[in-house]
């Protein structure tokens, strides 16, 4: 079955079953932790034709054509004749975007079509799933001629079990990428990022056996510090498989048994040393079956709230955040390496912060694991941004397939205390109706971690500013994106404002800035200055520290400058949204040094 037909199928079956009060199972599951399974990388440089019409999908009456580019056929082109040629057409790298690969692309958005062909000798007895860590946004996978399947979302990873697909010696991948906005996708067709288009993250075959440990969860129970729960689940639906499950420091070695559906699980007395921001210890963690083992490295952190307050390990902590796309340093196009994921952090942990906000949507899985082990804690998001087709059920079930991916791909990193849901969404019943649902769902599928959104402020007055949204019976942490100073008044207005905020929820302030440009300097009064940056950032934490010592935390508006086909201001913007404490070419603002001063004091 198609994977968006299986969405439609599981977004009416996960409604139905809210409504009886039952849980609900993932779809095409995919496989945990591949970066520490066997695996074949099929990186490299790819071959690749632009097709702004469609031509190698539908034939002239736009009809799919059973014979298109995915076929790719070998003929003579003097008696048999095609009008495509992966072997003569360019080649660009993946992962990568095509928009920083060529500047004929730069703007492109449309459907380009990939071939990698790869040997390979299949060994007898084994699985081969082919995994895509993400491809932006629609994307069709074809191997040797024939479809594998197809996935919507560009931001969360995906895989196929391809074992009576693959073929001993030569194979042909060929891979349909299509990054058209579209109002009724995830995010919608209008989003204040750059929507860069490719093959963005790493493609493998990973090999596995027969019978194979599909995932596990890690963790300590909620609410306790001395009882670790122990889950795995086999690749099998069938009872009586036994998993251990080793944490040699700990010395625990618990064999679980599965129960029909394939899951095991088990608690176990214990008492880890806690992961944190000053001690981000980590333990290795062997899960292993008759047929099939996994390394891992897991920490164990507790997160809850209290009142206006969040508690990490059971002491109150103050979340010194930043919001981050993943966009690279220097460069400015889409994050492929673990080296440019470790420049951003580097920088976040330069500022002061404990912890980084990876906005909109799950950025690559190094970059979480990079940012466990550097101390960082992490707010992950998925891109129900904005304007969404809310009452389409086939638009819930896209949004809910990549919240489902997100968590299933992290769910064992200590580092993220936030499932995030959505940003900056309008008021509405069916608004309401689907993020609920995906909160919903969140808490089912983990309950050891908050759920939170970016909402917008609801005003009592011009001067009295507070949040009023349905969605904060739903949610652990009030979050709230603010631009007093910028797109609500000028910095003077900072010195005026008074907030109310009635939940009595810990409030954090997920989003507030300005943009300046790096070396445009004047009067604290004159927009796009450094100076006028900086002291909208005073000025904010000025009020703060005096009008709202309720906070619990803040990310402002953002680490670095990316791009953003939205912002088009000639000399200034450029093609950038330029509210970066860093500039796109690492230089760092007046505002940087601002707010790691402030971060010193917390």
């Amino acid at each position: 079955m198609r994977l968006k037909s299986k969405l439609l199928v599981f977004a009416v079956l996960f409604c139905n079953l809210l409504a009886f009060g039952q849980t609900t199972q993932g779809l095409d599951p995919l496989v945990q932790n591949v970066y520490n399974r066997h695996r074949i990388s099929l990186n490299g440089y790819w071959h690749y034709v632009v097709d702004p019409l469609e031509t190698g999908y539908y034939d002239y009456r736009r009809m799919p054509n059973p014979d298109g580019f995915f076929k790719d056929h070998q003929v003579d082109n003097v008696s048999t004749w095609k009008e495509y040629d992966f072997d003569t057409a360019p080649v660009m790298p993946v992962p990568g975007d095509w928009n920083t690969h060529s500047d004929n692309l730069f703007l492109y958005e449309g459907t380009i079509w990939f071939r990698q062909q790869f040997l390979y000798t299949p060994k007898s007895g084994n699985k081969v799933y082919l995994y895509f860590g993400a491809s932006n946004y629609d994307t069709k996978i074809y191997l040797n001629g024939t479809k594998v399947g197809e996935h919507e979302g560009g931001y969360t990873p995906f895989n196929f079990d391809v074992t009576d697909i693959v073929k001993s010696g030569n194979n042909k991948l060929v891979v349909k990428v299509d990054n058209k906005r579209r109002a009724d996708a995830v995010p919608t067709n209008n989003f204040d990022w750059f929507n860069y288009g490719g093959i963005t993250r790493d493609v493998m075959l990973v090999e596995l056996p027969q019978t194979f440990i599909q995932s596990y969860k890690v963790q300590l129970k909620k609410g306790t510090t001395n009882t670790l729960e122990l889950k795995a689940r086999m690749s099998a639906k069938t009872a009586g498989q036994t998993v251990t499950i080793e944490i040699p420091e700990l010395k625990i070695k618990q064999t679980l048994t599965t129960d029909a559906s394939g899951m095991a699980s088990v608690e176990v007395k214990a008492t880890p040393s806690l992961w944190s921001p000053e001690s981000p210890k980590l333990y290795d963690v062997l899960v292993s079956s008759a047929t099939d083992k996994v390394n891992d490295e897991i920490g164990f952190r507790t997160i809850e709230t209290r009142g206006r307050e969040i508690f990490l390990n059971g002491k109150q902590i103050f979340m010194k955040g930043i919001s981050i796309h993943e966009e690279a340093a220097f460069r400015n196009g889409r994050i492929f390496s673990e080296d440019e994921d470790r420049t951003l952090l580097n920088w976040a942990k330069d500022l002061g912060c404990n912890y980084v906000r990876l906005a909109h949507y799950p950025h690559n899985e190094q970059m979480v694991r990079l940012a466990e082990k550097m101390g960082l804690l992490v707010w992950s998001e998925i891109p129900v941004y904005w304007t969404i087709h809310w009452e389409k059920d086939y638009v819930y079930a896209n949004a809910l397939n990549q919240l489902d991916e997100m968590i299933e791909r992290d769910q064992n990193r200590a580092n993220i205390f936030v499932w995030s849901i959505a940003n900056e969404t309008p008021h509405s019943d069916p608004r309401d109706k689907f993020l609920s649902s995906l909160a919903k769902y969140a808490r089912e599928k983990d309950n050891t971690r908050l759920i939170s959104m970016a909402m917008e402020r609801k005003d009592k007055s011009k001067e009295i500013l507070s949040i009023n949204d349905n969605m904060s019976e739903y949610v652990d942490i009030i979050s709230v994106n603010q631009y007093v100073g910028w797109y609500d008044g000028t910095n003077e207005k900072l010195d005026r404002v008074k907030w109310e905020v009635d939940y009595e929820k810990p409030l954090m302030i997920s989003e507030f800035g300005g943009e300046a440009v790096f070396g445009h300097h004047g009067d604290v009064s004159q927009i796009w200055t450094e100076e006028y940056q900086a002291e909208l950032y005073r000025k904010t934490l000025r009020m703060i520290d005096e009008r709202m010592p309720y906070v619990s935390g803040i990310s402002p508006w953002i680490l670095k400058d990316f791009r953003s086909s939205r912002r088009l201001l000639p000399n200034v913007q450029d093609g950038f949204n330029r509210k970066g404490v860093i500039s796109d070419r690492g230089d760092r603002k007046l505002a940087f040094y601002v707010l790691q001063e402030w971060f010193k004091k917390k």
